[in-house]
């Protein structure tokens, strides 16, 4: 390999604590990269509701300070490893999110390492791709289509994850009716995903989502405000309630909701996180023989074929994007998605 020049300092916006709102940019040095690493130069970072979880400090999930933000990323790789084989610098990738996995471990064994409990992703376990250049084991990469900008694809990671638990962890047919609440990134591309296989979808919120509701439509979705609204759209069919419910909100509320609205035998997957404890029965899904069904994450085979959709335009991320913003101007950006005014920022890191 041929040596680059040595690089400079850069900007980064790093989580430095767990107290609410340590946040900030911070000048850092660039990241070495192992044998089987590749240096990636970013060009684009989308926003997670976890980065805004993590800002204002209401998440679930253990957090090595300090770290630097971000894991929906593309860019071009800047350097390879030396053991690094099939990457070249110059070349359009993604990431996947499982920086840290043990190849041993029985679930990494089996292809889903995305459940391989001592992993670690970027951005809350390791230095994730809010800043100019970050590591990336070479084993997480996904080659990008030039026909596919990278403000797009940065975005493949929350496309992944709706796959996943719609069209992975759903049982889901042509004609069913699905009901997902929350229309939150993830929610909004739940719903993408279900109306993809021949669903009827409807996007649950609250008053405060209008913006966010509209935008939901773009994707050929009904809207619903309101606990009254979803019932008599779940019920409108047969008065049994919907076939699957994709909770993407994550409170306990909302869990109770799709206890309560799904028909029995029916389905119920739940994406979205939430720390509170739950304050009510689960005996319901024992009466209605329902299937309550987690969803974390994502493997190599969803990427690939997340990203011919996006490729093909089958899934188009456009409607989501709510503007794009430099590093310096994250606070921005954060406080955007946080007020529901966008449903995603994406970062355009300066680069060296």
């Amino acid at each position: 390999k041929t040596p680059l020049a040595p690089m400079s300092r850069h900007a980064a916006v790093v989580n430095f604590s767990p107290d609410p709102g340590s946040v900030e940019i911070r000048e850092v040095a660039p990241p070495e990269i192992g044998d089987e690493d590749i240096l990636l130069k970013v060009a684009a970072v989308g926003v997670c509701g976890s980065d805004l979880h993590q800002w204002t400090s209401d998440h679930s999930w253990p957090v090595n300070y300090p770290v630097i933000l971000g894991h929906e990323f593309g860019g071009e790789i800047a350097r390879t490893g030396k053991s690094v084989e099939n990457w070249a610098e110059g070349d359009r990738v993604v990431s996947e999110t499982a920086a840290v996995i043990d190849p041993d471990n029985p679930m990494t064994r089996r292809g889903l390492y995305n459940l391989d409990t001592t992993r670690k992703g970027f951005g809350y376990g390791v230095d994730g791709a809010m800043t100019s250049y970050v590591r990336v084991p070479a084993r997480c990469l996904h080659r990008v289509p030039d026909a596919l900008p990278l403000e797009k694809a940065c975005l493949t990671e929350p496309c992944c994850v709706a796959w996943n638990a719609v069209a992975e962890n759903s049982r889901i047919q042509p004609g069913d009716r699905v009901l997902v609440i929350g229309p939150g990134t993830i929610g909004i591309l739940c719903a993408a995903v279900a109306r993809l296989h021949g669903a009827e979808v409807a996007l649950l919120g609250l008053e405060s989502d209008r913006v966010r509701l509209d935008i939901a439509k773009q994707y050929g979705c009904e809207t619903l405000v309101g606990d009254d609204a979803a019932e008599a759209w779940c019920r409108q069919r047969d008065g049994l309630g919907a076939d699957l419910i994709v909770d993407a909100a994550g409170v306990s509320p909302t869990l109770k909701l799709a206890i309560e609205l799904v028909r029995p035998a029916g389905w119920i997957t739940k994406v979205g996180w939430g720390r509170v404890p739950l304050d009510f029965s689960l005996d319901p899904i024992v009466q209605k023989n329902v299937t309550l069904q987690g969803s974390f994450s994502h493997h190599w085979a969803i990427w690939e074929r997340v990203i011919a959709l996006l490729a093909s335009g089958e899934l188009d991320v456009t409607p989501i994007i709510g503007g794009q913003w430099t590093l310096e101007g994250w606070h921005e950006a954060f406080e955007k998605m946080h007020r529901g005014e966008v449903v995603k920022s994406v970062l355009l890191p300066a680069q060296d």
